[in-house]
């Protein structure tokens, strides 16, 4: 037996583990998927805010939503066509970053909530998210 002739090469990387890689990524997702559901949604912590006369609502978000009946609603108001146009652009002026998030009944027709994202297009507001639930989850319902 030649002392150091032949080498083991049971020391040598053949191959790079990735496990640790996807849990990271995976725990990253979660904490991403959960706290992205208070960024969107304002806060359900009740709170008696003090009264100011120089207050002014600031708020980069407008919630629009379609129900079964195709009725829309801007902040939980019922609104018309024009009203949602005219929300939204008062909206854009007041803050041009402004961002409609769309909510729509899974009964309601694509073409409507087409319409209804060519609205808030016109009113000048580019920025705006469709809002899904996950498959399996229930519905919270205030």
């Amino acid at each position: 037996m030649a002392g150091g002739a032949q080498q083991d090469d049971d020391g040598a990387i053949t191959g790079i583990n990735v496990t640790p890689f996807v849990d990271i990524a995976l725990v990253l997702l979660i904490i991403f998927m959960v706290t992205a559901k208070y960024i969107v949604t304002p806060q359900a912590i009740p709170v008696d805010l003090p009264r100011a006369s120089t207050s002014n609502a600031v708020s980069v978000a407008v919630a629009v939503s379609i129900d079964a009946s195709g009725a829309i609603f801007a902040d939980a108001r019922p609104v018309t066509e024009e009203q949602l146009i005219t929300t939204m652009r008062d909206r854009h002026r007041e803050n041009a970053e402004v961002r409609a998030i769309i909510a729509a009944d899974a009964r309601v027709p694509h073409g409507r909530v087409v319409h209804v994202i060519d609205l808030v297009r016109r009113a000048g507001v580019t920025k705006f998210a469709i809002q899904t639930q996950a498959e399996g989850a229930t519905e919270v319902r205030p």
